[in-house]
């Protein structure tokens, strides 16, 4: 019998220990509830590096960005936004692409990638941090990953997520690493034709612990479209009329009535969706830059299976995305075509040619981030374009 909404979402719901461990003062988790955000990063060493080596992530107390090494004494003008691949999930501190870059330009690079952040999320954190003197930079870097399109849109990640872990160890004595909490999002309004901006639904950390238990998680989130969009694409059943008027305002075709048809169906609006949002979140940032006389340049960065369909058979399901990046004249960078020139250098196979960027999956990782090599990648493809972008150039190139 299929799953349905009340399937995934049971699998979404917080056991309490779990809430417990993250209002615990006494053994405090790595991630602090933020009710804009969902969360924020603390200080935490995780067995998820590379041959399974210990992470260490330092955050500064002030600005909450991961600590700078390499030039931080010097002032900084480029801040970096963005998700887990920004943050560099799984290698540590100095191992960044951001750390690499300010060793070589002879400059700081802050980075304030979040794992788990949609690109709404860390607009979000653009804007209550570039306003602040000391953190302000003139040049703004924009981080887009692959699944950062479908978080701007989700009420809670966990929603996605905890159907994706299904099969992991919850509810244990120590508590499973959980994050995804709700956070402001974007959602499309039908009624008003256009995105609107949705707060998250959690304003305290004690609120946290309405989401524990399978009764209360679904209560809160059983009509909630992107769950039953979800839902629809991973197989399961759930309610379509709604999604059916969304698909026809973005002139996507689909048939999510018919079983052997409406998961891949559903995926195709999802990612339509998500990118839609994307789309209507960099205008917004790319207007605020204008006005506030900052630069902005946006990255494409991807996950490993994304780079082996595109590789294989030339497929990329943000096509339109980076087609309107072009059209509307945006600084960006596209890392999908730049491993698929680094991939000509190279005679092996794709999964030993992708061994050499990212690592294997770990503990909360729900994927696989780049090892120090492919960070190092990531930095010396970026080096020219961020030179020629930087006015005066860095101290290294002057």
């Amino acid at each position: 019998m299929a799953f349905d909404v009340r399937k995934v979402l049971d699998a979404a719901a917080y056991h309490p220990v779990e809430i417990d461990r993250i209002l615990d003062p006494e053994h405090p988790s790595f991630i602090e509830f933020d009710p804009e955000l969902g969360y924020v990063l603390k200080d935490y060493i995780f067995r998820d590096g590379m041959r399974k080596t210990l992470s260490t992530y330092t955050y500064e107390k002030h600005g909450g960005h991961r600590k700078m090494i390499n030039c931080a004494d010097q002032p900084c003008r480029i801040n970096t936004y963005g998700n887990s691949f920004t943050q560099c999930a799984q290698v540590s501190d100095g191992e960044t692409w951001q750390e690499i870059l300010a060793a070589h330009i002879r400059e700081p690079i802050r980075n304030f990638g979040v794992g788990g952040y949609g690109v709404y999320q860390a607009y979000r954190c653009a804007m209550r941090t570039e306003v602040i003197n000391d953190l302000a930079a003139e040049y703004i870097i924009l981080n887009v990953w692959d699944d950062d399109h479908m978080r701007n849109i989700d009420a809670a990640r966990w929603n996605r997520v905890g159907w994706m872990c299904r099969d992991l160890p919850r509810g244990t004595k120590d508590g499973y690493p959980v994050h995804g909490f709700p956070w402001a999002h974007v959602r499309y309004d039908l009624s008003k034709g256009s995105f609107v901006e949705l707060p998250g639904l959690c304003e305290k950390a004690e609120d946290l612990r309405k989401l524990v238990g399978k009764d209360a998680y679904y209560e809160i989130f059983k009509d909630d479209i992107v769950v039953h969009l979800y839902t629809l694409r991973e197989g399961g059943d759930a309610p379509v009329e709604e999604l059916e008027k969304l698909a026809e305002a973005f002139g996507v075709k689909v048939d999510l009535r018919d079983p052997q048809r409406r998961a891949v169906d559903a995926r195709r609006l999802h990612y339509a969706y998500g990118i839609r949002s994307t789309e209507y979140i960099v205008d917004k940032l790319q207007a605020w830059a204008q006005e506030q006389n900052r630069k902005l340049m946006i990255l494409l960065s991807y996950d490993a299976p994304t780079v082996m369909d595109f590789l294989e058979k030339g497929e990329r399901f943000d096509q339109e995305f980076v087609d309107y990046l072009g059209k509307n004249n945006f600084i960006y960078v596209d890392f999908l075509k730049e491993v698929a020139e680094e991939h000509k250098s190279f005679n092996l196979d794709l999964e030993k040619f992708l061994e050499r960027f990212y690592i294997e999956r770990a503990g909360a990782q729900v994927f696989g981030h780049y090892n120090p090599y492919g960070n190092f990648w990531f930095a010396f493809v970026l080096r020219e374009k961020l030179v020629n972008w930087l006015n005066p150039k860095p101290p290294a190139y002057r």
